[in-house]
């Protein structure tokens, strides 16, 4: 275990011997605990994190199809090499990876194996690592929560099985190559529910009767399946929009049962036409106040992404820079992380090259590449500093 890693371990143990000022919110509604939870770095450190879930396809393209991809090697100008060297130059001492169930893609990104060994990379870094279980053969976010494709068919009790067993057999599989992740997702950006039909909330109708019991019984079973395996994990119940006022979705997911020990949050202040960035900024740093002061726990922003075309450097970055400065100096807020800051805004993964798909490359990573190398720009000193 080395140094980064193992200094996370001796802040969770002052941090038990100090307080634990933050309990978990789900269960009995956010009310106070007779005992302390175990402790955990997210209650005394800062993260600056990455979610680093393309970079196995992106490593495998510059050895195979170096054609699809703008560079040999992640470097910085430092003279580290790799990605998480690189990456921890700037200040990154977290990885976020995602897990779909049966992904699409014959080499099996983002499935298990590839979770495990990415994972085993990050502690052998000296990183710390969250799980992002999307519980589908996809991605899961506010557009679709689509259920693997094994599970299909089944009732709501057999997908609660589902839903545990996959989140056992994963979790178990990283405890077994000594990773042990500090927070695990169960669903991401969950506001229209998960494994729909059957979680779904909402459709063009308004409100689904039975969808918040069923949302919750879901989640729930992801979250006594974590605790299974890691008891002192994090368990965020993750939703989209932090400029928004979001109270409204944990009071429901609360009176429904649902059980949570962080709120997590994604955040892109340059997605919305009718918002400034400086406007959601603001209106986000409210909200991860107002839903910590409210459930009584810390608030970790999931995600978070600034353009990154050459046009958009400088407001990006001082984007960025204010957003840091901001959130760092609140208490209740465990940390960001970047999602995929390691894109340079020309790759773009295969499954996103399907006639019926044919994506555009994701524009808001922190890397630019000359053909040679794949580097960082400003926008990643902003966030690591």
């Amino acid at each position: 275990m080395s140094t980064l890693y193992s200094h996370f371990a001796t802040l969770a143990a002052l941090a038990f011997a100090v307080s634990s000022l933050f309990v978990g919110c789900g269960g009995s509604g956010g009310d106070q605990k007779d005992e302390p939870d175990e402790p955990s770095v997210d209650e005394v450190a800062f993260v600056r994190g990455a979610d680093v879930s393309w970079a196995s396809e992106m490593e495998y393209d510059m050895t195979h199809n170096p054609s699809r991809i703008g560079g040999t090697a992640f470097k910085d100008s430092k003279g580290n090499a790799g990605l998480y060297p690189v990456l921890k130059a700037t200040g990154i001492n977290a990885i976020r990876l995602r897990v779909w169930v049966r992904p699409e893609d014959p080499n099996g990104w983002s499935g298990k194996e590839d979770v495990v060994r990415m994972a085993k990379r990050a502690a052998e870094a000296g990183m710390a690592v969250m799980i992002d279980f999307h519980y589908s053969d996809f991605f899961a976010d506010p557009s679709r929560q689509n259920t693997p494709s094994e599970w299909s068919g089944l009732d709501l009790n057999g997908l609660c099985a589902k839903v545990a067993e996959h989140t056992r057999n994963v979790l178990t599989a990283l405890k077994s190559a000594g990773v042990t992740p500090l927070w695990v997702q169960v669903g991401n950006e969950t506001r229209p529910g998960m494994l729909w039909e059957t979680g779904r909330l909402y459709n063009d109708k308004g409100e689904i009767s039975g969808g918040w019991s069923n949302y919750a019984a879901l989640s729930n079973a992801g979250y006594d399946a974590v605790k299974s395996v890691f008891p002192a994990a994090k368990v965020i119940i993750h939703i989209d929009n932090a400029y928004q006022d979001n109270t409204w979705f944990f009071d429901k997911f609360k009176a429904s049962g649902g059980k949570f020990d962080m709120i997590g949050l994604s955040h892109y202040p340059m997605t919305n036409p009718s918002m400034t960035w400086k406007a959601m900024n603001s209106s986000a740093i409210l909200n991860i106040k107002s839903l910590a002061a409210k459930y009584g726990c810390r608030v970790m922003v999931c995600e978070v992404g600034v353009k990154n075309t050459a046009s958009d450097l400088a407001v990006s970055t001082l984007c960025m820079t204010e957003f840091m400065n901001s959130v760092k100096s609140l208490s209740v807020c465990a940390g960001v992380f970047y999602w995929e800051p390691q894109v340079d805004g020309k790759w773009r993964p295969s499954i996103y090259e399907r006639p019926d798909r044919d994506w555009g490359a994701y524009n808001m990573g922190a890397f630019s590449s000359d053909g040679s190398a794949i580097t960082p720009t400003a926008i990643l000193s902003a966030f690591g500093e």
